[in-house]
């Protein structure tokens, strides 16, 4: 036990430098940079981008590829539209004040020119693997764009592990925790459910992940915005008012107010970017992964529905969330994290805590998904094509542990792999950012032509 003790201090301290003031600042800073550097085409190109992800699904569907530009959407969505959306924005409002909310706003908007530079990265160094399926993501582009293998490795340990605890335990504890405090359905057997449902999908690799995230996901995240919305319509004349205190909160200290302690400018800043990177995981180099799958003749049609990822997980649901944490006035009652979301929901509508609750599990269950899909491809990297089918019986295994397990160590563990990950792939994005650039111009500059 003091074992463990000692390794949770030493993780922590290991996680406080991942998650630290100097890597937020990095990786916004990145994203700040590629927006620089490719003229806000984020915001120029949106529209456009939007199209491509959301009605004009099945361009490229005949080029090169393992699954559609809406499923590799869809899959990348899976991995990011989480608990974040519920917990996260929670925590952000609960800990920073209603102002964490702006700050994430920023760091969305800026980080969808770092999810397009990745994912133009991922499509244009990825590979052909033994089993004919395309592989790619920053382990790809450091390895052949820098010519830094080693790096490549260090990315590929990192995700392959944090797979496990971010991507995996982390969230079947979080769908058994909510599923016995609602229905008292025993840990066990949800663990149970939740191994059997994500065999069935995971073992059939990407082709299999692809077209059921590319039927759960809107699902899943349409059936909680109507949850949201109906809470946000029911209070719509309040909602221009709350958006001008978020935007005054954002800029003035927040007093203290209720089970609200008050937070300074600073803090606000502090939890809404690090809630806001953690929910859409722009710079973490996870999303590209599937953007590497996507079938596509060119790198940028894919990096313009990547981007979209950013915008819906950020600007919109966990703008969304935070406005029914707001609307209902429960934001500073004290609680926070998904109780506090559970709190407001519960206020807000007939119901509500039962929207949260099947939230968790989809979003939780999806999680599980796209996550084992990461690691897998990180593994391959490693080992070879050998080295999945293993990996996925491990993750299958570790969905059971993690629903029943106390998960404060693997929670730290997972954590920090998660926010080292980002260290090599900030590296690749920033040296290899006149590729980007090459690549965007090129492709602009010939559509014009036509």
């Amino acid at each position: 036990m003091d074992f463990l003790n000692t390794l949770d201090g030493i993780v922590g301290k290991v996680g406080a430098f991942a998650w630290g003031p100097p890597m937020l600042i990095l990786l916004v800073g990145t994203g700040f940079w590629l927006t620089f550097a490719l003229r806000g085409l984020q915001f120029r190109k949106l529209g456009h981008a939007l199209y491509l992800a959301l009605i004009k699904r099945k361009e490229d569907s005949d080029q090169p590829g393992d699954i559609t530009h809406f499923q590799a959407l869809m899959t990348a969505l899976s991995a990011t539209v989480g608990t974040g959306n519920i917990a996260g924005v929670a925590t952000a409002i609960a800990v920073g004040g209603p102002g964490a909310l702006f700050w994430m706003w920023i760091t969305g908007l800026v980080g969808m020119a770092t999810k397009y530079a990745e994912a133009v990265l991922a499509v244009k160094y990825r590979v052909v693997d033994e089993n004919g399926e395309m592989s790619g993501g920053p382990m790809y582009y450091i390895s052949k764009g820098l010519k830094m293998p080693w790096l490549g490795t260090i990315f590929a340990i990192f995700a392959s592990v944090a797979a496990f605890g971010i991507g995996n335990m982390v969230q079947s504890n979080s769908v058994a925790d909510a599923v016995e405090a609602t229905y008292r359905i025993p840990t066990a057997v949800t663990g149970i459910i939740l191994m059997v449902a994500t065999a069935a999908v995971i073992l059939g690799g990407i082709k299999k992940i692809g077209k059921v995230t590319g039927f759960l996901v809107p699902i899943m995240i349409v059936f909680y915005m109507l949850g949201a919305g109906y809470i946000i319509l029911t209070h719509l004349s309040e909602v221009p008012a709350a958006l001008i205190f978020i935007v005054k909160q954002a800029f003035n200290p927040t007093a203290a107010v209720g089970g609200f302690a008050g937070a300074s400018i600073m803090l606000a800043i502090r939890m809404g970017v690090a809630r806001g990177v953690f929910s859409n995981e722009s710079g973490l180099g996870s999303a590209p992964i599937a953007a590497a799958a996507a079938q596509t003749k060119t790198p940028i049609t894919q990096a313009l529905v990547s981007m979209t990822q950013t915008f819906i997980d950020t600007i919109i649901v966990c703008t969304m969330t935070g406005l029914v944490l707001i609307l209902t006035g429960v934001w500073s009652s004290g609680a926070t994290g998904a109780e506090l979301t559970t709190i407001a929901f519960a206020a807000g509508m007939p119901g509500g805590a039962h929207v949260v609750t099947i939230g968790i599990i989809l979003f939780a269950y999806s999680t599980m998904l796209g996550w084992c899909y990461y690691g897998e491809k990180s593994i391959e990297y490693l080992f070879g094509v050998k080295s999945i089918l293993p990996y996925r019986i491990v993750f299958i295994c570790l969905i059971g542990v993690g629903a029943v397990a106390k998960l404060s160590l693997v929670w730290n563990i997972s954590d920090t792999l998660n926010g080292l990950m980002a260290i090599p792939n900030l590296i690749g994005l920033l040296l290899l950012t006149p590729v980007v650039v090459s690549e965007t111009k090129k492709y602009f500059d010939n559509k014009n032509d036509n």
